[in-house]
């Protein structure tokens, strides 16, 4: 909502000298959002000035141009400009006579644009300024000439400043406005919300006598709503007024333009100038018909299936049996609240109008707006509330301004209106309610005075422990309860006052286990180098073959009855498919050495059985441990993995160094990564996947349970996914890996005596895996032996064909001595025992 400070001006006192931040500010302090300050971007020297006479001199191009001589001084005095009385200004227009009051921008000025004016050569002559239009000075969108003064029954002395005089000087506050506060979508709401927050004394333009506004009878309107949404009448009240010959083409006064245009709207003609003006400052969207072209009264029903109207839009639009209609006996004339037809506008040749103000219903408006598209400013209003209580108020003030600017008479004796009763049903306020809710020591005065102050009539109930019985205000049907009731309270004290105190969680609370476990990993990777890429949780049928089983073999698949994607309608049971996606779209933007890893929820349903359910427990009912039950089983089982991909270089091409391409090795890092953060020990043995390379593929096994694979993908399968080079991927199964961890993950205590290393090499057949021959030299070794790493596989020249000598380094520690080297070469000969039982292994010479 933009509200032009000389508007609200004219309902609460604003002080001089007040800022347009000082207005946003204090709107601020009782709940609403700023969002900019409005002006008319202009700078003086702009002045009036007076045609003396013009030269109309034709020119090469076809154009005929105008040298005139405008007085923009009184005589005998110097321009604002510092320049002579009397300036000579080339101008284009014609639609201007000797002697007219126009408006002059000298040099030095500045137009919206922003467009400087300076003298400057043109067709021959020096043109000393410009005379502008209305468009030019931002005061609407007609350009077809220049802005006669005369036009606007403006006849202020020469060397007048024209930017005071059309009202250009004033500046608009733009607040957002929320859709529970639609009585701040009016100058009337805003300066009494501004008063709210000042305490400055505000003037309601609504408050008249009811023998000025109630309108007049002899007018026919009827309501037939047969279809009322949700039991609701359409509408609830209708006022009619008519006002008897006008002149539409009377000027619109100048401070009206300046205020609309800064509030959002331009100028269309008098008469919809002075609809949307009272339609601004009270809130009550008014619409005008051109009396002469109706037929008969007015009737607001529902539409027939099948029936049309031409909006003033120009559009015919076909409508539907909930849209409230306007008619009269050729048919519909109007959508009821959103926008009037064209068959009976106000224009040019209209000389009886009759003024219609209505309160329609807010379900009813919003559903009509949005299905045909057409938000307006009054349905805007009328789906948020309107005062019941203005229509008679704005009707009445739409017939005063259009007698007092568009010259017309006043028919009170002839009007209509149709209306209910307005019955607004108490609150009771216990009387701690508010402090308890809010968490501040209100004072029973406090409260009442703030509730006072919104509007709302407070009545002590007889016993002093009940409270109060509030009537909200009719302006505010957001007000339905206590809770309402005490926002109200905390907001017109100040939302200051409440203090800022973060609740403390209850003992023995926190993150589970589980929880703190995932968070290690996934902070670990992010540690590591890795980046975490969510993402969503469908895919395909064949994708979930070929990454969510060992063999590639078809397995049950979750299928979504309303997928977000039909391409990808099934839930995932890998997480390789969705990394792989998102390493594509990275590979397509140039970004090409990728380490990435996400943590998700898999589904794994159970063959044969199927999942879902067309039961919805009902609403505010806690379900009972039968229903609870009964919706677990819909849901397939969910684990919860982790995966990694790498792609492209994991050391870049640098001086000196070259790039380093990731493989199976560096994704072995990971998984030790993962396998700290996590509390276990992973063991990697040789095994197949569908979509992996043989050869490269590691099983991952805690303790003899297997938790994952990890190994690089096939390169049909990277082609299939437009990935260049190796791609190397890991999953683990996070939940299984975690429960295999224990409850608690002890630290391993550090020995003060030094480490004795050795190292072995052993030649055995080259199928036997290096980790099964690793895992025998750690069972023979003993528990001396601290740590044992393979650095060496060695196939050529000195071993026979066939097989293949496996180096590894051992590191032995005692807890209690320094161990002797003997001690050391007898525990490593005792696990090259184990590994010589078991695969034949024989030391290398």
């Amino acid at each position: 909502m933009r509200v032009p400070l000389s508007w609200l001006r004219e309902y609460v006192d604003v002080p001089a000298g007040t800022t347009p931040e000082d207005v946003l500010a204090a709107l601020v302090r009782v709940g609403f959002e700023e969002e900019d300050v409005h002006r008319f971007e202009l700078q003086g020297p702009i002045v009036v000035g007076e045609v003396l006479d013009f030269v109309e001199e034709p020119q090469s191009n076809g154009k005929t141009i105008r040298w005139c001589q405008v007085r923009v001084a009184p005589e005998g005095e110097t321009a604002a400009d510092g320049g002579d009385a009397v300036h000579g200004i080339v101008c284009g227009a014609r639609n201007f006579f000797a002697g007219d009051k126009v408006v002059v921008t000298l040099p030095g000025a500045v137009l919206p644009g922003p467009f400087p004016i300076a003298a400057r050569k043109t067709y021959g002559h020096v043109s000393d300024g410009m005379i502008a239009s209305a468009r030019e000075l931002g005061l609407g969108e007609e350009h077809s000439g220049i802005l006669r003064l005369i036009e606007l029954g403006l006849d202020a002395p020469v060397g007048t400043d024209a930017i005071e005089l059309l009202g250009l000087d004033d500046v608009a506050v733009e607040i957002n406005v929320t859709p529970d506060r639609g009585y701040a979508l009016s100058i009337r709401g805003v300066a009494r919300e501004y008063s709210h927050s000042t305490g400055a004394p505000f003037r309601d333009p609504a408050d008249r006598p009811w023998e000025e506004i109630a309108p007049g009878s002899g007018f026919p309107v009827s309501a037939g709503d047969l279809e009322p949404i949700r039991g609701r009448a359409g509408v609830t009240e209708f006022v009619a007024r008519v006002v008897r010959d006008v002149d539409p083409t009377k000027p619109t006064p100048a401070w009206m333009i300046a205020r609309l245009a800064l509030a959002g709207i331009r100028s269309l003609g008098i008469l919809i100038d002075v609809t949307n003006y009272v339609m601004l400052e009270l809130g009550q969207p008014i619409h005008g018909y051109d009396l002469d072209r109706l037929q008969g009264g007015i009737t607001v029903r529902r539409a027939t299936p099948g029936e049309k109207l031409q909006t003033l839009d120009g559009k015919v639009r076909t409508l539907d049996p909930e849209d409230l209609l306007i008619t009269d006996e050729s048919g519909p004339i109007g959508l009821a609240g959103v926008m009037g037809g064209g068959t009976t506008e106000m224009s040019d040749t209209t000389r009886n109008v009759l003024i219609e103000a209505a309160i329609f219903d807010t379900v009813s408006i919003a559903r009509t707006a949005r299905r045909h598209k057409l938000p307006s400013e009054a349905s805007r209003r009328f789906e948020r509330g309107v005062d019941p209580l203005i229509p008679f108020v704005a009707a009445r003030r739409v017939a005063d301004l259009m007698v007092e600017y568009a010259g017309g008479t006043s028919d009170d004796e002839y009007g209509a209106a149709l209306f209910a009763e307005v019955d607004i049903p108490g609150i009771e306020l216990p009387p701690t309610f508010v402090q308890h809710l809010i968490g501040v020591d209100y004072t029973p005065g406090q409260i009442e005075a703030a509730l006072r102050l919104i509007g709302c009539e407070v009545v002590e109930a007889e016993d002093d422990a009940a409270g109060w019985q509030v009537i909200p205000p009719s302006w505010r049907p957001d007000l339905t309860d206590k809770w309402t009731l005490a926002e109200e309270v905390a907001r017109i004290e100040g939302y200051d006052r409440i203090p800022s105190v973060l609740p403390l969680p209850p003992s023995g609370r926190g993150l589970t286990a589980a929880q703190q476990g995932r968070r290690r990993v996934a902070n670990a990777l992010a540690a590591a180098g890795y980046v975490e890429t969510p993402s969503f949780g469908f895919t395909t049928e064949e994708q979930n073959d070929l990454h969510g089983s060992p063999s590639g073999e078809h397995l049950p698949s979750v299928k979504l009855a309303n997928p977000l994607d039909g391409q990808s309608p099934f839930l995932r049971r890998s997480l390789v498919p969705g990394l792989l996606q998102v390493a594509h779209r990275n590979v397509a933007r140039g970004l090409t050495d990728l380490s990435l890893f996400e943590v998700g929820v898999v589904f794994l349903p159970k063959p044969g059985v199927r999942y879902g359910t067309s039961f919805v427990p009902p609403l505010a009912v806690r379900p009972d441990a039968a229903t609870l039950a009964e919706l677990n089983e819909s849901i397939p089982p969910q684990h919860r993995y982790v995966a990694i991909l790498l792609t492209g270089s994991i050391v870049a091409k640098q001086p000196g160094v070259a790039p380093v391409t990731a493989d199976v090795a560096d994704a072995l890092d990971a998984i030790r990564t993962i396998a700290a953060a996590a509390g276990v020990s992973i063991d990697v043995t040789q095994g197949e996947r569908a979509a992996l390379h043989p050869g490269r593929t590691g099983v991952l096994a805690v303790g003899g349970t297997e938790v994952g694979y990890v190994g690089e993908l096939l390169p049909a399968v990277a082609e299939a996914s437009d990935l260049p080079g190796h791609v190397i991927v890991a999953e683990l199964d996070l939940d299984l890996t975690l429960s295999l961890a224990g409850e608690k993950v002890v630290a391993a205590s550090l020995s003060g005596f030094p480490a004795a290393t050795q190292d072995v090499s052993l030649v055995l057949a080259a199928d036997v895996p290096a980790a099964e021959v690793r895992a025998a030299l750690v069972e023979g070794s003993g528990e001396l032996l601290e740590s044992l790493r393979l650095v060496d596989d060695y196939r050529g020249p000195g071993v026979p064909e066939g097989r293949k000598s496996l180096t590894f380094a051992l590191r032995f520690r005692a807890p209690d001595r320094t161990l002797t080297a003997a001690e050391a070469t007898e525990a490593k000969l005792a696990g090259v025992t184990v590994a010589a039982e078991r695969f034949g292994a024989i030391l290398r010479e």
